[in-house]
């Protein structure tokens, strides 16, 4: 195997489970009664609070609605697309 096909077998399913992530954490918006310091919810709260609190200051709440996680869904959608899509870069370097 060649360091491209290993470097998409890891990017792949870790661009998958930090979207799912994303996603889990724009679900938990909707209930602010959870605490993300307990667990099972500190599991989705520890891999995405790096990447969402410099992104909070950048973009505030809108109206009181966090859309930090939706932004965060469409770049790994798509540096995901851009990477491993049917053109994607590895890809067409394998």
């Amino acid at each position: 195997m060649t360091s491209v096909a290993i470097a998409s077998w890891i990017i792949g399913p870790l661009l998958v489970i930090m979207t799912l992530c994303f996603i889990f954490r724009i679900i938990l918006t909707w209930y602010p009664q959870i605490e993300l310091t307990k667990f099972p919810w500190i599991l989705i709260a520890i891999p995405t609070e790096p990447f969402l609190a410099p992104t909070r200051k950048l973009i505030p709440p809108l109206g009181g609605v966090d859309i930090t996680p939706i932004i965060w869904v469409g770049i790994l959608s798509l540096l995901r697309e851009i990477l491993l899509g049917q053109q994607g870069l590895l890809r067409m370097m394998m």
